[in-house]
C-alpha cells in the first residue's frame, strides 16, 4: 500500500506540474489536419504489410507457400497479442506458429521462420539506429563500424551454413535422441527437427528481400510518427533528429516486453526525444498521443478484429 501510495503521489504531482503542457497538447490534437493523419494511417498499414512481406519470403523458402492476404491477416493479428497482453510476445509467437503450421509448415520451418524473423526485425531496428547515428555525428571510426559488419555477416553466414551443412548439429541431435531413447524407445524428434530444416533453401535473394522488408517495416512506423508531428504542425523537427528518437524509443519498448503495447515507456521515450530535438513540450505530446492512437489504436483494433476471424472462422485449413 506504501508503493501505491507513493507512485500516485508522484503520479499526481506530475500532473500538476505538468498540466499546463497537457492542456495545450490537447488543444492542439483536438484540431490534426486532416492529410496528415490519413497519410499516417496509410503508411502505418504499409508498415504492416511490410512485415508480413518479410514473413512471407521467409516462409517461402522453406517451400511453404500462403497468399499474402492470410500473411497480413496474421501479421495483424500476431501484433495484436503481443502489444495488448501481457507477456504479449510469449501468446504472439504461439499464435504465429500455430497459424504458420496450418500454412502447411513442419514444425522446424515454423520455428526457423519465427526465430529468424525476430532476429531480422532487431538487426534492421539497430541497422536504422546506426544510420541515424552517422547522419547526425558522422562516421564511427572504421575498426568498429567493421567490426560491426563483420559481426552481422559473419552472424549469416553461420546460419546458412548450418542450414546447408548441419553435420555438427547432427551429432549433437544424435546424442540429444539417443538420451531421449532411454525415455520413450524410438523416439527422434531433435533429428526429425533438422530434418525438416534441411528442407529450408536458404539463399541470398531471400535474405537480401526479407532484410529489405524488414528496414521497410520500421522505416513506414516512423514515417508514420513524422507525419503524426506534420499533423499538429510540430514541424521543427529534423528527419535525423526524429529517426533517433524513434529508434530509442522503440528500444526501450524491447527491454520490457511485458508491458502491453509498452505503454508509458515507449511514449516517454518518444516524448523525451522529440523536446529534446527541440519541440515544444505540448507539441511533442500531441505528436506522440496521435502516433500511438494510429499504430497502437487503430492497428491493434483491426488486428483483433481479425484474430476473431481467424479463430472462430477458421479462415485457413490446418495442416495435415
Amino acid at each position: 500500500m506504501a508503493v501505491v501510495a507513493a507512485v500516485l503521489a508522484v503520479l499526481g504531482a506530475e500532473l500538476v506540474v505538468g498540466w499546463p503542457a497537457l492542456a495545450a497538447a490537447f488543444s492542439q490534437f483536438r484540431t490534426p489536419h486532416p492529410g496528415w493523419l490519413f497519410a499516417a494511417v496509410l503508411v502505418e498499414t504499409a508498415s504492416m504489410r511490410a512485415y508480413a512481406r518479410m514473413q512471407r519470403r521467409l516462409l517461402r523458402s522453406a517451400g511453404t507457400h500462403a497468399s499474402l492476404m492470410q500473411h497480413v491477416s496474421l501479421a495483424y493479428a500476431a501484433h495484436s497479442l503481443s502489444a495488448t497482453l501481457p507477456g504479449g510476445p510469449a501468446f504472439s509467437t504461439s499464435f504465429n506458429y500455430q497459424q504458420m503450421r496450418r500454412f502447411g509448415a513442419s514444425p522446424g520451418a515454423a520455428t526457423w521462420c519465427i526465430a529468424l524473423s525476430g532476429g531480422m526485425s532487431a538487426a534492421a531496428l539497430a541497422l536504422l539506429g546506426v544510420a541515424g547515428g552517422i547522419a547526425a555525428n558522422g562516421w564511427p571510426s572504421w575498426p568498429v563500424f567493421a567490426l560491426e559488419v563483420g559481426l552481422v555477416l559473419a552472424a549469416g553466414f553461420a546460419v546458412r551454413r548450418l542450414i546447408r551443412h548441419p553435420t555438427a548439429l547432427e551429432r549433437a541431435a544424435g546424442a540429444a535422441d539417443r538420451a531421449v531413447g532411454r525415455l520413450r524407445p524410438g523416439s527422434a524428434p531433435v533429428a526429425g527437427f533438422l530434418a525438416q530444416l534441411r528442407a529450408v533453401r536458404l539463399r541470398p535473394v531471400h535474405v537480401a528481400g526479407a532484410g529489405g522488408y524488414a528496414v521497410a517495416n520500421w522505416l513506414l512506423d516512423a514515417l508514420c510518427l513524422w507525419m503524426c508531428c506534420m499533423a499538429v504542425g510540430a514541424t521543427a523537427v529534423t528527419a535525423t533528429q526524429l529517426l533517433i528518437t524513434y529508434c530509442a524509443g522503440m528500444a526501450a519498448g524491447s527491454l520490457l516486453p511485458v508491458v502491453p503495447g509498452g505503454l508509458g515507456v515507449i511514449d516517454s521515450a518518444l516524448v523525451l526525444g522529440l523536446v529534446t530535438s527541440g519541440l515544444p513540450s505540448s507539441a511533442a505530446i500531441a505528436a506522440v498521443l496521435l502516433y500511438r492512437i494510429v499504430s497502437l489504436g487503430f492497428i491493434v483494433g483491426t488486428g483483433w478484429a481479425v484474430w476473431l476471424v481467424l479463430r472462430y472462422r477458421g479462415r485457413t485449413p490446418a495442416a495435415g
